[in-house]
């Protein structure tokens, strides 16, 4: 599919802007008026002219994520696209995707970014339950979703991903279900669905924080309005109300019925959280996941190049100062700048090689390293002797049991 003569390379580009932040996220991201997100488009467009790479890199996915990307107009995501295009060689079958926000894009826009070369569309629903999404801080509503993945489709994109969130304080398994369901039936390429982490620094984590015996409660005020069947009912709760987040197991519930309800809908499940219709897999996670290197772009974002692991300045006042001093082009302070070690890249490609459920396989460790595994090899051994991973014909993956204890199985290995 790529030339064999040109080193892969992926491209990410973060849109720090939203219209209002969610309560849940921890992203780089804030509200801004036109003329603060016009200068960001053309610092980025800037940092991205003066962007070093390797003379013989083909890039072969790009990622224009956020914050909300949609925000932008179509044609500061047109003049974006243009830069790139302009610096860097795409390989003919490059993925290139863009966030979009429900209710966040038009007909025109859309077309704008296809006509720019944007050919795959992430879709931020995260439920289908208008109560829960006003629980989260969202400004759209289910239907909004429906009105913006009809307009995807009218525009042309034939590979959608829509992203959701299980584990919602006050989330059931039957709720979850409705939202998979509501998704599916939808027929988009791929599905997004992870369990909500509270981060601290949220207004999440201020609000359901707090621990009750074992239990994760907080109280939620009228922005907070159930939805069941699809629609209010009588017995919805109005006001005040104590929700508690799920516990463990009913987390792990609903990630196993996640697997199980999407198959139904021919979706494969090919990374912990990720699910796509044959030959859909999101080939930019797979690349992050597989050691390709990648070049950040816009406010904090975070690059892999030759080894090196660094990351751009996150004051946005000083990124655009910087850009404007430059001639057209500029190149950010590099911040974190971390070489890895040998062992670090061993240790990278276990931590996120377990994430795809094909797992990973001797005679690639022993092509990137020159070096066999042994020293791995009894503590994986032990694992698939305690029914966390299992043998392929090349090497290891997560079992189910495995997937649901990711993190202790990767420390495990590693320690």
């Amino acid at each position: 599919m790529f030339r064999d003569d040109a080193m892969n390379l992926e491209l990410y580009i973060h849109i720090p802007f939203c219209l209002r932040k969610c309560g849940y996220c921890d992203f780089l991201s804030a509200p801004a008026d036109e003329e603060t997100r016009e200068a960001y488009v053309q610092a980025l467009c800037a940092e991205i002219a003066g962007a070093e790479s390797p003379a013989d890199a083909e890039v072969s996915s790009v990622y224009i994520g956020g914050g909300t990307p949609s925000i932008l107009t179509g044609e500061q995501l047109f003049r974006i696209m243009t830069a790139v295009k302009k610096r860097f060689r795409l390989s003919e079958y490059a993925e290139v995707t863009c966030e979009v926000n429900p209710g966040a894009v038009d007909i025109g826009k859309l077309s704008r970014l296809r006509f720019a070369g944007v050919n795959r569309i992430s879709i931020g629903l995260q439920s289908a339950d208008d109560g829960f999404l006003r629980l989260l801080g969202r400004i759209h509503t289910a239907a909004d979703f429906e009105e913006s993945f009809r307009l995807v489709r009218e525009a042309g994109f034939r590979n959608v991903s829509v992203d959701l969130i299980h584990s919602l304080p006050g989330q059931t398994a039957a709720d979850w279900e409705r939202s998979l369901r509501f998704v599916a039936e939808k027929e988009p390429e791929h599905i997004s669905a992870y369990s909500l982490i509270i981060e601290e620094g949220t207004p999440f984590y201020e609000r359901f924080g707090d621990i009750a015996g074992e239990e994760r409660v907080g109280t939620v005020g009228a922005e907070y309005d159930r939805v069941t069947g699809g629609a209010s009912g009588p017995d919805a709760p109005k006001g005040e109300e104590t929700l508690r987040l799920p516990d463990e197991e009913e987390d792990r519930i609903m990630e196993h019925m996640t697997g199980e309800i999407l198959a139904e809908y021919g979706y494969e499940q090919y990374e912990i959280s990720n699910y796509a219709k044959p030959g859909f897999a999101c080939r930019h996670n797979l690349g992050y996941w597989s050691d390709v290197p990648y070049i950040g772009f816009g406010l904090g974002a975070s690059s892999y190049l030759g080894g090196v692991r660094w990351a751009n300045p996150r004051d946005l006042n000083a990124y655009l100062e910087a850009a404007s001093a430059g001639d057209g082009a500029f190149i950010p302070e590099k911040t974190d700048v971390q070489v890895l070690t040998e062992a670090e890249r061993e240790e990278e490609f276990f931590f996120l090689g377990l994430r795809r459920t094909d797992g990973v396989e001797a005679a690639d460790f022993a092509e990137r390293f020159g070096h066999g595994w042994d020293r791995y090899l009894p503590s994986m051994e032990r694992l698939e002797r305690d029914g966390f991973l299992e043998r392929t014909a090349g090497g290891f993956r997560l079992t189910r049991a495995g997937q649901d204890v990711s993190n202790t199985v990767f420390a495990e290995i590693l320690f």
